[in-house]
């Protein structure tokens, strides 16, 4: 018996193709988004665990200088002082646009380094170590960095190994030191000494010189990153639930259809808990189907979508993710298991509607619609509560796990309350309506309300996201556009090859009467993470440019008497300081926070001070860029006397508008993720709009019986039909505009303070509205299409069945 009910159940989908396709695509699709999501993130994860554990390795104990002034000279009269040490210099440097973290170490005496000094397991790696030690020019790459930058490295030989992390590199010391031009400089001396040194020792070392225990690690990357991938799979969850709301109605639906099958198969005797077994499997068969697409359909995302995610980690945080997509288990698993899930919670509801109805009762929409109405109240006072949890949790929890919790639940809460409020928006159309037509027209949307409510709550919500996230991008683009205008004030900006060269360049500059701006910076390693100091000269251009969010009154005439220092946003809210405030540096740098300005798109903090300052504390501070005041009309001119004079390749010299051109450009890549996935969320709306009208046809037929035979024609019903797919549509929208407005403020205010350590203003753009309103009808319009026309195509004897029906 269990036997043949499970062939006669299926028989279902023989002739329900459509539906069939639309269940298997829509879990499918809820799948795809989240698996790619999944396999994003945790190839990203992969890179930040190989970076901090190659990081670590260096996390040695050892000497450091307490003013950044360890040198060459320390280091021999130390070992000749007995002390076992290794010499180490780290540095970043920019090659064919890409920034590389780039470590020297001796290879002879530093401990054992993955990718550079091989253990008795690594044999491969063996083989590149006595290779550099025959050609000591040679640099330790990942394959991806490699691909990037191998031809700027001309003069270096490249060895090519996974060992080190995508945008890394490591050498010998004397190949390093030479590349980064700073022959005597030192970052580190590792020890290499058993156990604690001795006090007598430790009291013997220079003043400028210190012990520690271990070495300064830079802030962990997945730590740092953690709000990016939170937005990711915020998306990927948002679409999974998207594509859930296709598979509820469509299972919904097909419960409904087979409602007399089901009274047929229990008065033959089948058991309850036999057809709900059936069901089970049924469904699970489904889903595992659909599991296997979706893994396929995901896997081909996320490649498509990982280089830009790699882009925006790198914009954003500094931080290299690899390019190439390796397939995990773990993201495997999770979306098999979230496809099993996702199908358990989209029938949860269709089983228990199942339960609760007389198994009897003839199939009919108005059955169901009137179990779905009964709930409208419910998830409104559901929705409410969410709206409530959020706030408090904004209000009490704060932070960015507050902020998110609050987005959470603001959404979820909105979407239930959705059909609540078009219920009663339709039933006040209706009343307002003298025309009987008309009047028809706002009961029929109140009718198929039921079935379409699950998918306008689709609708809703990747309309809010879009406007949301929409608002966020454009308010950073239109912010950052004019932070550049601010921060790049000069026309031209000259880098030269050495401190040498950039020393003769501005005596030469100076003495064609030029106004040159020198850029010289330190790079301080803080308890707070990482501070570049720059030193800039008393000029009008910073005094009229700068973007400042706060200052002191007459800040830059303070800055020049060396009375304090400006600190940038994400420093002053990392070191939680204020105007008057004093920031923690090394003993002769001036400490009191005169101003505070913005600083977008760095994840590190930085800060400003008078040039004189800068060269006291930090005399050897690189001396190779500078930006120059100028006419646009002499800037050719003196772009080929430079050439011929200093021999400067074209790409040390670069004008203002190709330096503003190439960060929007990063910019715009860098949130191309972002817009895909919005779009991504936006169509599997759509196509939801367009599976609960196409799989509801055929139970429209007994409501447009009626209205066809009192003499309204089926052309006029098409249009009818059109027409409220559009009032729903619109009414939708017009109510996803105040929770877009919610989501980019929390985005902006709350997520993006927390996040990256700046704040932005919030600006409207009602025109980007009106196009993802415009949008939105125009995928209600085409899901429409398909309906309408197989009522117009409709023959009457179809339409005089409904009067012959048991219906």
């Amino acid at each position: 018996m269990t036997r043949a009910a499970l062939v006669a159940l299926l028989s279902h989908w023989r002739q329900h193709h459509f539906q069939l396709g639309v269940l298997i695509l829509g879990l499918a699709l809820a799948t795809a988004l989240w698996m790619a999501v999944q396999a994003i993130n945790t190839q990203a994860r992969s890179s930040y665990a190989k970076a901090e554990g190659y990081v670590q390795q260096f996390d040695m104990p050892g000497l450091v200088s307490t003013s950044n002034s360890l040198r060459v000279s320390d280091y021999v009269a130390l070992k000749r002082a007995g002390w076992a040490l290794s010499p180490m210099l780290e540095g970043r440097m920019r090659r064919a646009g890409q920034s590389i973290d780039i470590i020297g170490v001796d290879l002879l005496t530093t401990p054992r380094i993955s990718g550079a000094v091989p253990s008795a397991t690594e044999a491969e790696t063996g083989e590149l170590l006595l290779s550099m030690l025959r050609s000591p020019e040679g640099l330790l790459m990942h394959p991806d960095t490699a691909a990037a930058v191998s031809e700027a490295f001309a003069d270096a030989r490249i060895h090519l190994t996974t060992e080190v992390p995508n945008g890394r590199a490591i050498g010998d010391i004397s190949t390093v030191s030479r590349l980064l031009d700073e022959p005597e400089k030192l970052t580190r001396l590792i020890y290499l000494g058993q156990g604690q040194p001795s006090l007598t020792a430790l009291r013997a070392l220079p003043d400028h010189i210190q012990f520690e225990a271990t070495g300064t690690s830079p802030i962990d990357p997945g730590s740092l990153t953690e709000s990016f991938h939170l937005n990711l799979t915020a998306f990927g969850f948002l679409s999974f639930v998207v594509g859930l709301f296709i598979v509820q109605g469509t299972v919904g639906l097909a419960m409904e259809q087979r409602r007399g099958l089901f009274r047929t198969l229990r008065c033959l005797g089948l058991p309850f808990r036999n057809l709900i077994l059936i069901l089970v499997i049924e469904i699970s068969i489904i889903a595992l189907t659909s599991a296997c697409i979706g893994l396929i359909i995901g896997y081909f995302l996320a490649t498509a979508l990982l280089p830009g995610v790699a882009v925006t980690l790198s914009g954003l945080y500094g931080v290299q993710v690899e390019n190439s997509l390796t397939v995990r288990p773990e993201w495997i698993l999770s979306g098999l298991a979230m496809t099993l899930l996702g199908a358990a919670i989209a029938s949860g509801y269709a089983f228990y509607s199942l339960w609760r109805l007389p198994i009897l009762q003839a199939p009919s929409t108005q059955a169901r619609g009137q179990q779905i109405l009964r709930n409208f109240n419910g998830w409104a006072l559901t929705g409410a509560g969410l709206l409530g949890l959020g706030c408090l949790s904004l209000l009490l929890w704060g932070g960015l796990n507050g902020g998110f919790v609050f987005l959470g639940c603001i959404m979820l809460g909105t979407a239930l309350l959705l059909p609540f409020c078009l219920w009663h928006i339709l039933r006040i159309g209706q009343r307002l309506t003298p025309h009987p037509l008309g009047h028809w027209l706002w009961a029929d949307a109140r009718a198929q309300l039921p079935g379409l409510s699950l998918a306008l709550m689709a609708l809703m919500l990747a309309l809010a996201t879009n406007i949301g996230v929409g608002t966020m991008v454009s308010s950073f683009r239109l912010t950052f556009s004019e932070w550049l205008d601010q921060r790049l004030s000069s026309e031209l900006y000259v880098t030269a090859r050495d401190d040498t060269q950039g020393a003769a360049l501005l005596h030469w500059l100076e003495v064609r009467d030029l106004r040159v701006l020198p850029i010289r910076s330190q790079v301080l390693q803080q308890p707070t993470g990482q501070i570049t100091i720059y030193g800039v000269r008393d000029d009008p251009t910073y005094r009229d440019n700068w973007p400042m969010l706060e200052a002191q009154p007459k800040v830059w005439d303070q800055l020049a008497d060396g009375q304090g220092i400006l600190v940038s946003e994400q420093l002053a809210r990392r070191a939680d300081l204020s105007l008057g405030d004093r920031i923690e540096l090394p003993q002769g740098w001036p400490n009191r926070v005169l101003g505070i300005y913005s600083d977008y798109g760095n994840p590190h903090g930085q800060a400003i001070v008078s040039m004189p300052q800068l060269l006291r504390n930090a005399p050897e501070a690189p001396n190779q860029r500078f930006g120059l005041r100028m006419d646009l009309d002499e800037i050719p001119n003196l772009i080929k006397d430079l050439q011929e004079v200093f021999d400067l390749e074209r790409e040390n010299i670069t004008e203002q508008g190709k330096i503003k051109a190439a960060s929007k450009r990063i910019f715009d890549q860098t949130f191309g993720v972002t817009d895909s996935l919005k779009l991504l969320t936006l169509g599997v709306a759509s196509f939801a709009i367009f599976t609960s009208l196409a799989t509801l046809w055929s139970q429209r037929l007994p409501q447009l019986g009626p209205v066809w035979a009192m003499g309204v024609s089926r052309r006029t019903l098409a249009m009818i039909d059109i027409l409220r797919s559009l009032l729903m549509a619109a009414l939708t929208a017009l109510l996803a505009l105040p929770l877009g407005l919610v989501l980019s403020w929390a985005l902006l205010v709350v997520i993006n303070t927390e996040a990256f350590g700046w704040r932005l203003p919030v600006y409207l753009f009602p025109l980007d509205w009106l196009w993802l309103t415009s949008l939105s009808l125009l995928a209600a319009l085409l899901a429409a299409l398909l309906p309408a026309w197989r009522l117009f195509r409709l023959q009457p004897s179809e339409l005089l069945k409904v009067f012959s029906s048991e219906r």
